[in-house]
């Protein structure tokens, strides 16, 4: 909230920030807001002042089926998330980037293929840097052209009313987020009003190899554009190891010159080339990225190898899917490190991909521990540890050359950590430690 209490308090709005929580993070952004912009703050509790307001911005830790909101909604104050607030006030077109995996990814390829053009691409949103922080920068520093992309969680879609991006991508819908959604019908409804305000001129783009996407926008009436790599008829398709772009018929680039592997990374391709196509980037630029993009951090990174055994860093990994397609993306023989705060989801869901693929042990550790022990059962050696610096320990010491070691949680962090990306840099810290 506190790049949205900035922007409001920079539009001369009366600022008060409230905050329940009392960590020493908390504190600090409060001291930040009050010393730097005189803005009121209030933390380790919601005081009935709250309720005095025109306008509440939400953080998308906030359900809308809480206490709070439902006694803010008695006294008809009107609630909007973040996102929706900063939309207010830019004249730039958005596209926003949604789907349970890789939008990440998806973004920094789009990205990318933006910076070569003459319209600078704008990363923010779910992926760290809140939009309103990238609208007070507009404001305070105008450019000629710019595009917001802006990855989105279903948690920021709860709370919009007009917000509307130019372009919609849609990668793929999993099972994600129940604890909070509390059924697939629910997350996919809030995925969904990424598009609600859609008019003519609007474009969604999907991964049409995704059975949900495919089945929501069949019969949509929306302008839309496909992607995917079982069929031919997508602006870019995938023939013969090589990606072709359809109005030509010629190669772009042959898959063996991306240096991001796995069909997962094929698609986030896919999608950002789409996408570019459409906002006019020429196949040169797009080419380019194709055959350079690396990959971000803490998406199946390779962190180190040590006497033999490669330590990877897959702590984005936040639900189910994401550890199915980080063990499918190996032959070797893996030592999974699976736990933290469970957002609900079935870990029985990995047993059939533990049996096709290499899974020899699963270290499950954090607060979902004994969840992935008892959905499980014995379809895999498995021991509980207490926490990832055990995890990581116990799985040096067992792992064989030519193993893998694999942090791919399928869970949140918050039992330990701030962050994925927090949990991600102690992963990496404490491998380098023993080698």
């Amino acid at each position: 909230g506190k790049a949205a209490a900035i922007l409001a308090n920079h539009l001369e709005a009366v600022v008060y920030v409230s905050d329940s929580n009392s960590s020493e993070q908390i504190i600090s952004n409060a001291m930040e807001l009050m010393n730097n912009h005189h803005i009121a703050t209030e933390t380790g509790i919601h005081s009935d002042k709250i309720f005095n307001s025109d306008l509440w911005i939400i953080s998308p830790g906030v359900p809308a089926h809480s206490k709070i909101i439902i006694k803010a909604s008695s006294y008809n104050i009107p609630i909007v998330s973040e996102i929706e607030f900063a939309s207010w006030f830019t004249k730039f077109p958005i596209i926003g980037i949604t789907g349970s995996n890789g939008k990440t990814t998806t973004t920094h390829i789009l990205n990318q293929m933006f910076q070569r053009s003459k319209t600078v691409g704008v990363i923010g949103g779910n992926i760290g840097i809140p939009f309103s922080e990238c609208v007070l920068k507009e404001i305070l520093h105008p450019s000629k052209n710019l595009v917001y992309l802006l990855e989105i969680s279903s948690f920021q879609l709860e709370f919009i009313s007009s917000f509307c991006p130019h372009v919609a991508i849609y990668t793929n819908i999993s099972e994600d987020h129940l604890d909070r959604h509390l059924s697939m019908e629910e997350y996919i409804k809030m995925k969904m009003r990424l598009v609600e305000n859609f008019k003519k001129n609007n474009t969604v783009i999907f991964n049409e190899d995704d059975d949900a996407l495919k089945s929501i926008f069949h019969n949509s009436l929306l302008k839309k554009s496909t992607y995917g790599i079982k069929s031919l008829n997508h602006t870019f398709y995938v023939k013969d190891n090589a990606i072709y772009h359809s109005s030509s018929n010629k190669v772009v680039t042959h898959l063996k010159d991306l240096k991001l592997k796995g069909k997962h990374n094929l698609l986030n391709f896919l999608a950002a080339a789409t996408c570019a196509d459409i906002n006019g980037i020429k196949i040169e630029n797009i080419k380019n990225v194709l055959k350079t993009f690396k990959g971000i951090p803490h998406r199946i990174e390779y962190v180190s190898s040590i006497k033999g055994v490669d330590y990877i860093n897959d702590s984005k990994a936040t639900n189910i899917n994401s550890v199915i397609v980080a063990i499918k993306t190996y032959n070797k023989p893996i030592i999974l490190l699976l736990g933290g705060y469970n957002k609900g989801v079935d870990f029985g869901l990995l047993i059939p991909h533990i049996k096709c693929n290499s899974v020899k042990t699963i270290l499950a550790y954090g607060e979902a521990g004994e969840q992935i022990k008892s959905a499980l059962g014995d379809a895999v050696r498995l021991v509980i540890m207490n926490d990832l610096n055990s995890a990581v320990k116990n799985a040096h010491s067992i792992a064989q050359p030519g193993d893998i070691v694999l942090l791919s949680p399928g869970c949140a962090s918050f039992d330990q950590f701030n962050n994925f990306e927090d949990r991600g840099n102690f992963f990496k810290s404490t491998v380098r430690k023993l080698s």
